[in-house]
């Protein structure tokens, strides 16, 4: 008996947006602007994500369409290449690929929170929040789910009513947007480079529903829309944001008296918005908008988990459900993790740790695209790549360089990476060990 799929295309939609619109959105630009001070090159910063975004969605579209089962990379990986390299996919995604992320957007919103109620632990905020939305997401999926649809809903209407009052209000920012020299001089420059990582964090997410292939309703068909639609929305969403941002703040005001970037841009913008008290409203709303962020990611990373614990004996006790149909040890483990990290890191520091390894698996994957068109020309293929073979090609090329980068200037970042490949694949082997123990017996 097959199980009811209780996802359709609007809460698949919504779960992608909700991941992609979060963390690096609201508080990234500070970074972008230690280096770079054109307006042009700083949106042209968030325009080549969302292109490279997008052109990942169109290639996991058809990924997700020919090989329809939750688990994402994990799913692809194992069948396109070999089980290995599948599970290093999967061992990321369960150990920091989410649990890194929503740990980040907790600790933003925390301290946007803090910054209306000083009283208030950053700290305490986002672990508070990540054990309730935990709790929520384990004992009743139809509140879940209800949640995320709300808040991913508000979301949209929060960003588009912050974009439209940002533009015609008086213009306090002091960029310039037109192309020039000193555009271009930007935009050659190292620091494109680095900002780069920042935006890549920022439209991460926009792979989102393939982690839950096997519970969307009619995937073939959901799936690849889901992911355009759902990425396409944020890239508009994401530059027109930014340009009110910069349009509001002077680029001055992006640091603060130590030269140090301010995170939490967003209430910058908003004081000079909607003044003083309209700015602390804001910053509450945009602490419910990472609350979004923080949800999804709950929501998609333990099905990770789960279908490595249905493919791994050693990890088999992360495929249990409880009766309400979620995997509640895969959601409670991931929580750990989580809070492992907000007490442990930096908001920095967890937004660099995972940057080289999650950018390497999805290159992988669409990689993969050409090999299994060549492998399995017979699969049936309900959606095709728009624009094949230019758009993966695109993407590959964004996301290679952006690999060599890291390698070359976040060495320690990149390494920390590798080195819980290495961790990986030790528990990938000793699993194979004691299958092959097992069967001999």
């Amino acid at each position: 008996m097959t199980s009811k799929k209780h996802i359709g295309f609007f809460s698949a939609t919504s779960i992608v947006i909700a991941n992609m619109i979060g963390t690096g959105v609201f508080t990234s630009l500070g970074f972008q602007a230690l280096g770079i001070h054109s307006g042009f090159a700083l949106l042209l910063l968030w325009v080549v994500g969302g292109v490279a975004a997008l052109t990942g969605a169109l290639c996991y579209g058809e990924l997700g369409a020919a090989l329809p089962r939750s688990g994402g990379e994990y799913n692809f990986l194992s069948q396109i290449y070999h089980p290995s390299v599948g599970f290093l996919s999967g061992w990321v995604s369960a150990t920091v690929g989410f649990a890194a992320p929503v740990a980040a957007s907790a600790i933003a919103l925390g301290n946007y929170l803090s910054r209306v109620f000083p009283s208030l632990s950053p700290i305490y905020i986002a672990s508070c929040i990540v054990v309730l939305l935990t709790l929520v997401h384990t004992s009743n999926l139809k509140m879940g789910r209800g949640i995320q649809n709300f808040l991913s809903a508000m979301n949209i209407v929060v960003i588009f009513g912050i974009i439209v009052f940002g533009i015609f209000s008086l213009r306090t920012g002091d960029v310039h947007f037109m192309p020039s020299h000193d555009a271009l001089k930007d935009i050659l420059s190292p620091a494109f480079g680095v900002s780069l990582f920042f935006v890549s964090f920022a439209y991460s997410g926009w792979n989102a529903s393939t982690y839950i292939t096997g519970e969307i309703d009619n995937p073939q068909k959901n799936l690849p829309k889901s992911l355009f639609s759902g990425t396409l929305l944020v890239l508009f969403l994401y530059v027109m944001l930014n340009f009110v941002f910069l349009y509001t703040v002077p680029i001055g005001e992006m640091k603060d008296a130590g030269g140090n970037p301010i995170v939490d841009i967003g209430s910058i913008s908003a004081v000079k918005i909607f003044g003083e008290t309209g700015g602390k409203f804001i910053a509450i709303v945009i602490s419910l908008l990472l609350l979004s962020s923080v949800s999804s990611l709950i929501i998609a990373g333990p099905r990770v988990t789960q279908v490595m614990g249905e493919d791994f004996h050693l990890l088999r006790f992360f495929s249990m459900k409880n009766k309400n149909n979620a995997p509640f040890i895969a959601i409670f483990t991931q929580g750990c993790i989580t809070l492992f990290f907000i007490f442990t890191s930096t908001f920095e520091a967890v937004i660099t740790y995972i940057g080289f390894t999650l950018n390497l698996f999805t290159f992988l994957s669409v990689l993969g695209l050409f090999i299994l068109r060549i492998k399995k020309p017979e699969l049936p293929r309900p959606y095709k790549t728009w624009g094949y073979p230019v758009t993966p090609i695109i993407f590959l090329c964004m996301g290679g360089w952006l690999l060599v980068y890291g390698l070359m200037y976040k060495q320690k970042e990149s390494l920390a990476g590798l080195g819980t490949l290495v961790v990986g694949l030790i528990i990938y082997f000793l699993d194979k060990k004691f299958k092959n123990r097992k069967y001999a017996q």
